[in-house]
């Protein structure tokens, strides 16, 4: 594994550095948000690691600028800012994980392995489909009967584990485990939010729903294939 660490904090760096070498894993250290962009588009990165608080362009906006400008590997961010809404913050914006600092350094090399297991296997699947839906897992586009779903990176994660669950009731729980890493309900609308603007995006301009509600319990993908509304 390859990781890009951007990280200002000099005895941090080195000892992740340090950590991380120890476990065979290849690491390039950027000091701050700028040189890590300037990295982040290397092909040999398979995940990045970002400090929250960095120098000039914080770590959110490093990961708004790598979203916008197509690079989707995937992102751990590490911060001290360790409270609920600051982790769905970071990954509504597009991160991948989230880390508290301090952290325990086995955990950190798990949540990295996880994070490089999953891109592989979406590498062996990069096309989930469901009725008209066509997901293109690394590319990260939708279409539905022909027309692109233009997604936030939230979104395309919903609507993938939806798809990846095509036809079973998705819990809010597994939502919040699996799109936000998050173990425990932090009982915010989050999940509704995005939840009602992937509705509109794939639902509105056909004649047939395919986002179902299941009172109680969670959510549903439908196997509908429908024809664009007049």
């Amino acid at each position: 594994m390859h990781v890009l660490l951007i990280e200002d904090d000099v005895q941090t760096a080195a000892a992740v550095s340090d950590l991380l070498s120890r476990d065979g894993i290849t690491v390039r250290h950027a000091p701050d948000g700028e040189s890590g962009l300037g990295y982040a588009g290397d092909p040999a990165i398979d995940v990045i690691v970002l400090d929250w608080m960095l120098p000039g362009i914080a770590g959110i906006e490093v990961i708004a600028r790598l979203r916008s400008a197509g690079v989707e590997k995937p992102v751990l961010m590490l911060s001290a800012l360790g409270r609920s809404d600051h982790r769905i913050e970071g990954l509504d914006r597009g991160a991948d994980d989230y880390l508290a600092k301090p952290f325990e350094p086995v955990e950190l090399i798990a949540r990295l392995r996880a994070l490089h297991r999953r891109t592989t296997v979406q590498a062996r699947q990069p096309v989930l489909i469901c009725g008209d839906i066509e997901l293109q897992v690394l590319a990260r586009t939708a279409h539905r009967a022909g027309r692109h779903l233009a997604l936030s990176p939230k979104e395309f994660e919903l609507l993938k584990c939806l798809m990846e669950h095509a036809g079973e009731v998705v819990t809010r729980e597994m939502l919040l485990r699996q799109v936000w890493k998050l173990n425990f309900d932090p009982q915010t609308n989050v999940i509704d939010v995005n939840l009602a603007r992937l509705r509109r995006k794939i639902e509105e301009g056909f004649a047939t729903g395919c986002l179902e509600t299941v009172r109680g319990r969670g959510y549903r993908l439908v196997d509908a294939v429908a024809p664009v509304a007049q």
